[in-house]
């Protein structure tokens, strides 16, 4: 690892821009994606896959905290991994984690298209996706502290426009809508819900990425991180509740634009309100999609830096102090994920890299409080081992539901970590590990 390439990350970030990043990484997921839980388990079977899902988050990131501000390092999960394991724990981690960052923004880019699509039906989603990706990147290569400015401008307009829209809707909720047809699935329905019950929260860990880019973090990150997930849990309870209210769920399990059509039957397709927010819309996707193409980078180059990929992603601009080819190496795979998959098939195999990587953290955590008690820990997890252990134990079963319900999905997804696994032994470099 060299000292100067890690020296070269600007130490720039304060507890608003990981605020910023944390909420601003997950938002979208409040805009689509989740709606298609529904189709799968009903408005109450929704309910409560997401309520499990909450409290495997707030228990996982009160946990996954302690570790980034023990090891505040731009790897995130692979670095820990890699110090309670070695070589094969790191190698885990950084490729779930690469997986999860590499295809959401994906699924966050055909958002952006569907809803430029539903205001401009002449505007291609596909076309749009690809337009996202050339700015993003561009708008990353510039530095850090531009790429978190723009972060907390983009998610505090997210922010205030999901609360107009909740203002907007709860008055037109019904209960019996809501209720009607309220588990057609099943109990079997609540684990099939499960990872688009993860996309509400799904990428909040990406802070953990720009660790080393941030001022005091050992003070810093457990604000932001806190601060995030509290935000998230009391907006996306809101946001499902007061939309599965408006209409019945199967006109909204289908679509990438739920809340501008739930607008629509509230106030009428055409009515600018509507077309206001369908416009505004775009803000909580861009903030997340700008969000998790910084994860990405990162985690590429902290990969590539400690010999896991290809040097050249290591390689830090001098200029803008950005790991550019990080940045267009992740924006290539993405454009790749955009031509061969579907939103719900994206969000699913990113909710699998998520899983496997909120397990092997959780693992992790216990490995290192037995193996570095004299650790520095300036943030402990509140309730050890409770929280740890149900973050890891929920996202077992996660896992287990992600696995039984998209078989062939998972298949892609072994298979990718088997033949790494294989690549990396016969090349000799778990030696040096």
């Amino acid at each position: 690892m060299s000292s100067e390439q890690s020296a070269s990350l600007k130490k720039v970030l304060k507890p608003i821009h990981l605020w910023a990043i944390a909420v601003g990484l997950v938002i979208s997921g409040e805009y689509f994606g989740w709606n298609y839980g529904w189709g799968v388990s009903g408005t109450i079977g929704f309910l409560i896959a997401t309520l499990v899902v909450t409290l495997m988050y707030v228990t996982f990131i009160f946990s996954f905290t302690e570790l980034t501000t023990s090891i505040p390092h731009a790897g995130g999960p692979f670095a820990y991994a890699h110090r309670a394991f070695g070589w094969w724990g790191g190698l885990i981690a950084g490729y779930a984690t690469l997986i999860e960052f590499l295809v959401t923004p994906p699924a966050i880019a055909f958002a952006l298209g569907s809803y430029a699509h539903f205001l401009y039906p002449s505007l291609e989603v596909l076309h749009v996706a690809f337009a996202c990706y050339g700015i993003f990147i561009l708008i990353n290569l510039l530095g850090i502290k531009e790429s978190a400015l723009f972060s907390l401008v983009v998610t505090l307009l997210a922010v205030g426009e999901l609360l107009v829209y909740i203002g907007i809707v709860a008055p037109s909720f019904s209960y019996t809508t809501f209720v009607t047809d309220p588990m057609p699935f099943g109990w079997p329905g609540v684990f099939a819900a499960l990872p688009f019950a993860i996309w509400f929260y799904l990428a909040i860990e990406g802070v953990a990425m720009v660790a080393e880019e941030v001022e005091d973090p050992k003070r810093t990150i457990s604000r932001g991180y806190i601060y995030g997930i509290l935000t998230l849990v009391v907006l996306a309870l809101s946001v499902m509740i007061v939309t599965g209210g408006i209409a019945p769920w199967q006109s909204l399990s289908e679509i990438d634009y739920p809340l501008p059509a739930a607008l629509g039957i509230v106030l009428g397709r055409d009515n600018n309100l509507t077309q206001l927010f369908a416009s505004l819309g775009l803000f909580g996707l861009i903030a997340s999609f700008h969000g998790t193409i910084i994860g990405y980078s990162r985690q590429i180059y902290a990969l590539a830096r400690s010999g896991y990929l290809p040097a050249f992603l290591g390689i830090v601009n001098r200029r803008f102090q950005t790991p550019h080819w990080s940045l267009i190496a992740g924006g290539v795979a993405g454009c790749l994920a955009l031509v061969l998959g579907t939103t719900d098939q994206v969000i699913i195999l990113a909710a699998l890299g998520a899983v496997v990587m909120y397990m092997i953290s959780m693992a992790a955590l216990f490995a290192l409080r037995k193996k570095e008690p004299e650790l520095e820990r300036p943030f402990m997890v509140p309730a050890y081992p409770f929280f740890p252990a149900v973050a890891l134990l929920l996202s077992s079963v996660c896992l287990i539901a992600i696995v039984y319900y998209n078989v062939v999905l998972s298949l892609w997804f072994f298979s990718g970590l088997i033949i790494v696994t294989i690549l990396f032994l016969a090349t000799g470099r778990h030696k040096t590990h």
